[in-house]
């Protein structure tokens, strides 16, 4: 066959696909006068420059094609066309950037039996707050109670759709992998653990990893829920003896709750865990530390020890705090309370002070600490500097709200929820305005949201901001994590405080 007679035939098998692939646009246009049904519901939302794409498609699956013209209120514009809106990524980013601080109007016609509709615009805020993040870390695991099959640590970039592994659990056979924790954002210092025969707790400072025994005789059992000191040298973690229980009826499905917890300081210098009595009382359960911006003090919830399993609804957690010297390792003397279960009759959990010292957010349940099966567990937020707090009805949905994180600069923070099947744990972004009011939440952005939330089995647990993207190495930690090699002497020391 001569070359040119070749060049034709592919030109018209190219032209031919075009066509194929190509999705009808809109004709004969009927006009509604209410907002379009889309998912995710990005409706009103406010995001930073630099977000990945809001793409997004019909609720109804029975639209087979959606066409989407983006205006910018200072310039530029966008137009997508398919079975879902799915924005370039160069030309979204270089329309945020060109209308920060201003607003994207989006009109959307779909088609349904060959019948086209036009709905009432709706606008999207672009702020002039940076996010101050390049991405997310996350766990992802199954929703399961005694088993679990692959589940990983990873890390997202959150200006495109790009999803690194850090270590999944094919590198370690068996085991569990269990909350990745950096030092405000820092992807230089972390902390994570591993449960299993070769488990592990796992802590990263300025390059160099060492890895710990996974339970600890000197505190009771494993260092859990850590919280990094902004200095650097000092982890706050909490050791908890865990247990879960079924419900029969109602709502909830299961009930995680601890037979002790106590609250105690790895220093990561002299690898010495530092015990006191102020957060190791007996007849006491401490938890969920974490240290203020400055250093000073030292966040942590706590409730009075209940009959277990038969008491467990009346275990309620208060806020409390105690100063804490990083020049000596030391607590103060005194223990202040900050939200009282006495007054409030609900029980706290997961402090997370904002980096500018300002808020401190908290998960509020009616009982126990467990938040992401307590479909009440709402977010509030407590003014450090007036003592006022409030619930965030403005990001609160009817299902379990929690495992919140803050940016850098304190003018963003990430959750977890459940709003949209009541199953599935998934991450929600917002912003404060300088009331402290929070902006509509928005779904982590996906390429093809509706495709990949409907065939992921797997719940986001945990997530964190990172101000710069992990090296992965997960052979070698599969390999270090494998072998028998821990940090073996760890000392204790004990301060009794009256």
């Amino acid at each position: 066959m001569q070359p040119q007679k070749m060049y034709s035939l592919f030109k018209c098998w190219i032209i031919l696909m075009l066509v194929v692939g190509c999705h009808s646009h809109p004709t004969d246009v009927r006009q509604e006068n209410h907002l379009p049904a889309i998912w995710p519901d990005y409706t009103g939302v406010t995001i930073p420059v630099g977000i990945a794409p809001l793409n997004f498609a019909m609720l109804d699956d029975a639209f087979e094609t959606v066409d989407v013209t983006v205006m910018g209120s200072k310039a530029g514009s966008l137009h997508a066309n398919g079975s879902y809106a799915d924005f370039d990524v160069d030309e979204w980013h270089h329309l945020l950037e060109s209308n920060r601080g201003g607003h994207l109007t989006f009109t959307v016609c779909a088609e349904k039996d060959g019948e086209w509709t036009q709905y009432r615009d709706f606008q999207v805020f672009v702020s002039r707050e940076e996010m101050d993040a390049w991405g997310i870390t996350y766990r992802l695991i199954p929703p399961s109670y005694e088993i679990f099959s692959k589940m990983g640590l990873y890390q997202r970039c959150l200006s495109n759709f790009e999803e690194t592994a850090l270590i999944e659990n094919s590198q370690i056979p068996g085991m569990c992998i269990n909350c990745h924790t950096a030092n405000r954002t820092n992807p230089d210092q972390y902390v994570w653990h591993v449960r299993g025969q070769h488990g592990a707790t796992v802590v990263n400072t300025k390059g160099s990893e060492e890895m710990l025994k996974a339970t600890n005789e000197g505190i009771g059992g494993s260092m859990v829920y850590p919280y990094w000191h902004p200095g650097g040298r000092y982890c706050a973690f909490s050791t908890n003896q865990t247990s879960q229980m079924f419900h029969t009826s109602g709502k909830k499905r299961i009930e995680v709750y601890d037979y002790a917890s106590d609250v105690f300081i790895y220093d990561t210098q002299t690898h010495t865990i530092l015990k006191d009595t102020l957060t190791m009382r007996q007849m006491w359960a401490e938890t969920t530390p974490a240290f203020s911006p400055d250093g000073h003090w030292l966040y942590f919830t706590t409730a009075h020890r209940q009959a277990y399993p038969v008491d467990y609804d009346k275990e309620k957690y208060s806020l409390c705090r105690v100063a804490f010297d990083a020049k000596t390792g030391h607590l103060g003397q005194q223990v202040d309370t900050l939200i009282n279960t006495a007054a409030t009759g609900k029980s706290v959990t997961w402090p997370r002070p904002s980096y500018d010292g300002r808020y401190i957010m908290y998960t509020q349940v009616d009982y126990g600490y467990f938040s992401i099966w307590h479909p009440e567990a709402d977010l509030w937020l407590l003014d450090i500097q007036t003592g006022e707090t409030r619930r965030m009805a403005e990001v609160n949905s009817l299902r379990a709200e929690s495992l919140h994180n803050w940016t850098p600069n304190s003018r963003w923070f990430l959750f977890t929820s459940r709003r949209d099947d009541g199953l599935y744990t998934r991450v929600y972004f917002s912003s404060l305005d300088a009331n402290g009011k929070a902006t509509k939440p928005f779904l982590l952005p996906q390429r093809n949201p509706k495709e990949y939330y409907r065939e992921s089995f797997y719940s986001f647990n945990t997530p964190d901001f990172s101000s710069r993207p992990i090296v992965p190495h997960a052979r070698e930690l599969g390999r270090q994590i494998e072998s028998d090699k821990r940090v073996d002497k760890i000392g204790i020391i004990e301060t009794t405080s009256k």
